[in-house]
């Protein structure tokens, strides 16, 4: 269960237009960048698939799979960061550790620490290059 200040997620109210503007900020470039991105890749492959000719379907198709691909890396991603906004569990030695950024010492904290999320970017890189392959051997083929 996600608490937040104690509160449970649907029923979580901001402090102040300060926090509401640092978890906004927060959803937009961590969460958001992930959906749109697979949006502009569900576009590209909707279009090659509406105005090209049947020898670039299977383009069109490839696009349409990073797509969903996208989608399911950002669904992920939006569940990693139900938990950066959770309360702290003091349990986890490991976000005790986390050192404050430089300039950030005594300022409000929101959430616990940002640590990268590596392993959504290393999905997402490892899909991306398993497309531009199949890509380039499809284009290959033309």
């Amino acid at each position: 269960m996600h608490r937040y200040r104690g509160h449970r997620a649907d029923s979580f109210l901001p402090i102040d237009t300060i926090e509401l503007n640092e978890l906004r900020a927060r959803h937009r470039t961590f969460d958001g960048a992930y959906r749109r991105t697979a949006l502009a890749n569900l576009g590209y492959a909707l279009t090659v698939l509406r105005l090209f000719d049947v020898r670039f379907y299977r383009i069109g198709i490839l696009y349409l799979v990073l797509s969903v691909l996208l989608f399911a890396v950002s669904y992920l991603r939006a569940r990693h960061s139900r938990h950066d906004f959770a309360d702290r569990d003091e349990d986890k030695a490991l976000y005790q550790q986390a050192l404050p950024t430089v300039g950030q010492e005594d300022k409000r904290e929101y959430g616990r620490p940002f640590i990268t999320a590596g392993i959504n970017v290393l999905a997402v890189a490892a899909v991306v290059m398993a497309v531009e392959i199949a890509l380039l051997v499809l284009v290959l083929q033309l």
